[in-house]
């Protein structure tokens, strides 16, 4: 009887040892998963800013369309200027712009065209992957596009593009995706990660920067 007693002790010594270490481990567990998904994620919401910047510099604007933007990176190409000469301080005094410099063959531009692609992001990109959310089974980023008016009347190309942490958090422990949910809405703040903004023009700004 006795030595029945001390094997249940045993194991419930055991048991709550176990417990208290895996109450420890749990959460340090989930910061590791977490902020390795993070950082994949981060790295494809950044090219996705690559490309929209590339693809405002071309159409004076931004999309809202994987389509458009995965496109615009197979298929289209950018500008190469390149300047020859230059203008010196004693030109400068003189009252010679750049644009008469041109006139006047001091300076040359020559312009050719490179692919997006290569430009960008190599030859062997893919770039319908910048669509797809890492650690998902091609689940799409939210992207959308639109103009806001300054105060000043100008009109300002926005986009944003995001994923919430329910998104490529799934499959770690739900508590503590509802608790870093929970503490970002606190604070007003979106719940996963997103760069631009349809509500301000914050220069392109990821919400993890």
């Amino acid at each position: 009887m006795k030595t029945a007693i001390q094997i249940i002790l045993t194991i419930a010594i055991l048991t709550l040892g176990y417990l208290c270490w895996e109450s420890i481990q749990k959460p340090v567990r989930f910061k590791a998963a977490r902020l390795m998904r993070q950082e994949k994620v981060i790295e494809r919401l950044q090219q996705i800013r690559k490309a929209q910047r590339a693809y405002k510099s071309v159409y004076g604007k931004f999309t809202g369309s994987f389509d458009t933007l995965i496109s615009f990176i197979d298929k289209d190409s950018l500008p190469l200027i390149r300047m020859e000469g230059r203008l010196t301080d004693s030109m400068i005094e003189e009252g010679i712009t750049e644009l008469k410099a041109l006139k006047l063959g001091i300076i040359k531009r020559d312009t050719s065209y490179v692919a997006v692609k290569d430009s960008l992001f190599g030859r062997n990109f893919i770039a319908d992957s910048i669509r797809y959310v890492p650690f998902t089974d091609q689940v799409e980023f939210e992207m959308a596009a639109t103009t806001l008016k300054t105060a000043s009347g100008v009109e300002v190309p926005v986009f944003e593009a995001k994923v919430h942490n329910n998104v490529f958090l799934q499959g770690l422990d739900r508590q503590l995706i509802v608790n870093i949910n929970e503490e970002a809405e606190a604070y007003e703040k979106y719940p996963g990660l997103k760069v631009g903004s349809l509500t301000e023009a914050n220069n392109s700004a990821g919400n993890w920067e």
